[in-house]
């Protein structure tokens, strides 16, 4: 999951700062890396690095990116690995140039490497399928042998790239002396929304990953970019839009609502906050007809995500919400962090107890989902150290059973704390006296309540069934392999060694 933005300006050339402003409203959505690009009669000014975005962009660095159009990424890896060199946005020279952004995963990597090499004659220079999904817009793109483009050939080489490419993709682009362009797989699995800002000074247009990063800076929302969908904007300010795909099917990725995208974010006409809202209110529901409520002292939410149902969930039940655990702000998103290891260890450094609210009560904990299960025992254990009578767990999304191939880091049901357990066994393995999940069916209720004319949601880490259908138990392996935690610890110990290596030369 990343995070992913383009604008272009019909009259300023300060577009950079305006994507710096993006990017750091879309942090939430990847904070291993981040990365610009404009351009300014016809050249390309770039800057990507690991980090966080204050820490990547200095005002040097700003300053040196000019034009009135470019596009931002903030990285989380899923494919690949977190080397400095995968940092996003992608360029390639031919044809015409073409700098790249992507969020999403990519299921058919390993066949597209093989065809770029042999068939399309392009070379990869990364493990990254965002590097292998430019080449194959690129391939399309130059096989139409065109001196100047036009849209209609946008169009036609996103029509292919349908054809070839399977799995999650939401993406930006932007051709020096054209415009910026951005498409969105058949399934519509990753959010692309469109917006525009009108001023005295003209007309600004973007694409983001989220809503909030539009609205946050003044921009009007348009639309969402429909599943399958083009749009191309030149820089005249013409704004195209065409369906790309034979087949579209609406599948949005439900955890996007579950965890990832921020409550104030509006992805397909659903609001998340709203979504959020009703996951609380279910939840109530079902506790009120398995449990005897006069048990629970006060409801905790496990910030930051869980805070909205927590909130409903308590009014419901009408039991006091409180806020017993503070957040590091200044900690990165444990769920993001790349291996098992660095979660365990920064839990403790995220969060902290109020004592006064956990001494001698019933406490219901309440999360947006459990996964590994690391930050829920730990932070049980942290309940039961500040003074709690009895420990109760509630989860606002299903046991998570199945990996996630779409762009999400679930990717060895191995490791997940559900893997072979009924809830039961989890309660005890996280230590909590009692823990209950939502169903789900409510789930799916909560969410499509935002937008009925979606009518599937991908849900394939809850229930094993990936809207590609092109996902078996030999992929699902071979994921485990590249992209499990054991992978990512060993990948990111031989890149630090490297990096010492070079610091000594």
């Amino acid at each position: 999951m990343c995070g992913i933005v383009g604008i272009l300006s019909t009259t300023k050339k300060d577009t950079a700062v305006y994507i710096y402003d993006a990017l750091t409203i879309l942090q939430h959505r990847g904070q291993d890396a981040a990365g610009i690009v404009t351009a300014h009669k016809g050249r390309f000014y770039m800057r990507k690095s690991n980090g966080l975005v204050k820490n990547v962009f200095r005002t040097k660095h700003m300053t040196q990116l000019l034009g009135d159009m470019g596009i931002g990424h903030v990285r989380y890896p899923t494919a690949g690995s977190s080397s400095n060199a995968e940092a996003q946005p992608f360029y390639v020279n031919s044809p015409y140039g073409i700098a790249f952004a992507h969020n999403g995963n990519l299921t058919n990597t390993e066949q597209l490497a093989q065809e770029l090499f042999e068939q399309d004659l392009r070379h990869i220079n990364t493990n990254s399928d965002s590097e292998i999904l430019l080449n194959v817009f690129a391939s399309e793109l130059a096989k139409l042998q065109k001196q100047r483009i036009n849209e209609a050939d946008i169009f036609a080489s996103v029509k292919q790239v349908h054809k070839r490419v399977r799995g999650a993709y939401a993406t930006i682009g932007v051709i020096p002396g054209y415009g910026i362009f951005g498409f969105r797989d058949p399934n519509g699995i990753r959010p692309l929304i469109l917006g525009k800002r009108t001023t005295k000074g003209g007309t600004k247009y973007m694409l983001a990953s989220e809503s909030v990063a539009l609205s946050a800076l003044g921009y009007e929302i348009t639309q969402d970019i429909k599943p399958g969908e083009a749009v191309v904007i030149d820089r005249a300010g013409n704004i195209f839009i065409k369906q790309c795909a034979e087949n579209p099917k609406h599948s949005p990725c439900i955890f996007e609502f579950v965890y990832f995208a921020r409550p104030d974010s509006v992805i397909d006409n659903i609001s998340v906050y709203k979504s959020r809202l009703r996951m609380g209110e279910k939840l109530a529901k079902k506790i009120h007809k398995e449990w005897d409520v006069n048990d629970i002292d006060v409801v905790i939410p496990i910030p930051d995500t869980s805070r909205v149902a927590a909130l409903q969930l308590a009014h419901k039940l009408d039991v006091k919400y409180s806020e017993g655990l503070i957040k590091n702000r200044y900690i990165a998103r444990t769920f993001i962090m790349p291996g098992q290891k660095q979660r365990k260890k920064s839990v403790r450094q995220k969060l902290s107890t109020i004592e006064l609210e956990f001494k001698g009560k019933n406490v219901l904990l309440v999360d947006d989902s459990i996964v590994r299960g690391t930050t829920s025992e730990q932070i049980v254990q942290m309940a039961r150290d500040a003074g709690a009578n009895k420990v109760f767990f509630a989860s606002a999304a299903p046991a998570v059973r199945h990996p996630n191939v779409y762009g999400i880091d679930m990717a060895s049901h191995k490791e997940f704390i559900a893997h072979n357990r009924d809830t039961n066994q989890i309660c005890k393995a996280i230590g909590a006296d009692k823990l209950i999940y939502q169903d789900l069916d409510d789930l799916i209720w909560c969410v499509q309540q935002g937008n009925k004319a979606i009518t599937m949601f991908d849900c394939s880490c809850f229930n094993g069934q990936y809207v590609t259908d092109d996902i078996d138990k030999d992929y699902l392996e071979h994921v485990e392999f590249l992209r499990g935690d054991l992978a990512k610890e060993e990948n990111n110990t031989f890149e630090a060694s490297e990096l010492i290596g070079n610091d000594v030369e």
